[in-house]
């Protein structure tokens, strides 16, 4: 199983430049942000692409960065950009879209940093119940 392989390709690029932030759809996907305008959020996949090399996809365990006095802890507890597949999510505010453009409030991402996906942010369906979250005493 481990020989299957995927192929994905970028949709567009994140671009930071003035003191703004936004994503650069590619002309061939434009359509697909058809109705993007009615949401107030978007979910971005992107790819850690300054990590793409052999020897950070090994690490497996890290110190989460945003957490002083962490534990080390397996790359699949934290939201290190360092991991097997480089892939990087986050939730983004939209300010505006304009033809190929979203411009978002800000991103955890460098500029043009390859964007896998856009999903829109829908609370019901990526909300738990308070009750249902659980994290280490650490984190808060």
């Amino acid at each position: 199983m481990r020989e299957k392989r995927f192929y994905i390709y970028p949709v567009g690029v994140i671009k930071k430049s003035n003191n703004e932030t936004f994503i650069e759809i590619y002309p061939e996907y434009k359509d697909a942000l058809l109705n993007l305008e009615h949401y107030s959020h978007i979910i971005v996949l992107f790819w850690f692409d300054k990590n793409d090399i052999p020897e950070k996809r090994e690490i497996l365990q890290v110190h989460p960065r945003r957490h002083k006095g962490a534990p080390l802890s397996g790359v699949f507890a934290t939201c290190s950009p360092v991991r097997p597949n480089l892939i990087g999510l986050t939730i983004c505010k939209i300010d505006k879209i304009d033809k190929n453009i979203i411009k978002i409030s800000d991103i955890d991402a460098f500029d043009n940093t390859p964007v896998l996906d856009i999903k829109p942010y829908i609370p019901k369906e990526h909300m738990l119940l308070e009750e249902e979250i659980k994290v280490p005493e650490w984190m808060k």
